[in-house]
């Protein structure tokens, strides 16, 4: 027991000494506790809330939700115009692209916003509490948890040690698919006769899988030429697309084909 909480330690003490200087000073970056609570909080949340909820009645988050939703376009277009702006000023390669650690002004922007692109993440886990609170227990998927609750530890690793380089491209197509998804949300929280507009639900998901196919394209070609950016953040970033291509591609199957199908 104590030679495993010995390595925990050696462990600990490596992530703090090797990350990024500029940004371990940053809200929640520096040492991997608060995002490792705020991940086990999560999964306390997703575990006890239906269960509290179960004898309640859904709780009215009409107001909320709109708000809420319409907030996230807003952040999510002012992080895409950033990483736009902010690479193309550096005159960024789309191909490959290692991380600028100096302190020049585009490289503390294009690190900030990628500190915005991981808090962002952390708010998100508020999509499982409204659907807790709400009673919608049908969305509390695996995929849903899943994707919500290992995105925080993905970017809190981008933000601790590639803040910039070519993590801009992910954050990039994130953020607009973002804007385009939360002001889905934002329309549907307007109330039920805003329905008939909202058809486009299913290029929704395409464009969601759209992006993880790009993402996947993007790091298998650096895994395997020459780029100045770490192998394995790229790995990483690799295996967690295909994961992700795998389980939105379900969904997209057991939600449009094969009900299509079956109405047929």
């Amino acid at each position: 027991m104590a030679s495993a909480w010995g390595k925990l330690e050696s462990v600990h003490r490596w992530i703090l000494e090797n990350g990024d200087k500029r940004t371990d000073p940053w809200l929640l970056i520096h040492s991997p506790v608060p995002v490792s609570g705020i991940f086990l909080c999560y999964l306390g949340v997703v575990w006890v809330g239906p269960a509290l909820m179960k004898r309640r009645e859904p709780v009215e988050l009409r107001a909320a939700l709109v708000l809420y939703n319409f907030a996230m376009v807003a952040l999510s277009a002012y992080m895409f115009h950033e990483f736009l702006l902010s690479s193309w000023l550096a005159n960024y390669s789309f191909l490959c692209q290692p991380v600028d650690y100096s302190d020049s002004p585009l490289a503390l922007r294009m690190a900030s916003v990628c500190w915005w692109f991981f808090f962002s993440k952390v708010i998100e886990l508020s999509d499982t509490l409204f659907f807790i609170l709400r009673k919608k227990n049908n969305q509390l998927t695996f995929l849903h948890v899943y994707h919500h609750g290992t995105m925080i530890f993905n970017w809190w690793a981008g933000v601790k040690y590639v803040a910039g380089g070519q993590s801009f491209f992910i954050g990039l197509l994130n953020t607009f698919v973002h804007i385009v998804m939360y002001s889905y949300y934002g329309l549907a929280a307007l109330g039920p006769h805003m329905q008939k507009y909202l058809w486009w639900k299913r290029y929704l998901t395409s464009l969601q899988l759209l992006q993880f196919v790009l993402m996947t394209c993007h790091t298998a070609y650096n895994l395997f030429t020459e780029c100045d950016f770490p192998d394995t953040m790229n790995m990483v970033v690799f295996a967690y697309c295909v994961s992700l291509i795998v389980l939105f591609g379900n969904f997209y199957y057991q939600n449009y084909m094969r009900r299509k199908s079956k109405k047929a």
